[in-house]
């Protein structure tokens, strides 16, 4: 089992920036293959950013496209959730999951893809 902690949430003006960590213990973090969701009031949990085990692959939803940067760093059992130009409709609770992959490459886009989730790190943007 692996435990995900996210951090760097927070309030920000929309236009502006937030830099999402997520730090993961208790077993090998290079076989995982990760992944960012989110969750706003009312609506259901959705995909944000998946990348694989060793970076090389990356899927973005289009609502995130060409504003949030996922990446990770092996060596330090961290993957981050670079977002800019921050939106109003991006206010939501973020989490983090991961899956074990096997060095397969896969990526994966569906909650029910993922058995290890963070608590979550709330991000709201004001207008």
């Amino acid at each position: 089992q692996v435990q995900l902690v996210e951090s760097g949430g927070g309030l920000v003006q929309a236009g502006g920036s937030l830099r999402l960590s997520c730090a993961a213990s208790g077993r090998t973090f290079t076989t995982y293959a990760m992944g960012w969701f989110r969750q706003a009031p009312g609506k259901e949990r959705e995909f944000v950013a998946a990348i694989s085990w060793s970076g090389a692959r990356i899927y973005y939803a289009d609502s995130v496209k060409g504003r949030f940067t996922i990446s990770r760093d092996n060596a330090k059992n961290t993957v981050f959730l670079q977002m800019s130009s921050l939106k109003p409709e991006d206010t939501a609770v973020y989490y983090c999951a991961c899956r074990e992959e096997y060095y397969s490459g896969a990526l994966y886009v569906k909650v029910r893809d993922y058995d290890n989730w963070g608590q979550g790190t709330q991000v709201t943007v004001s207008s």
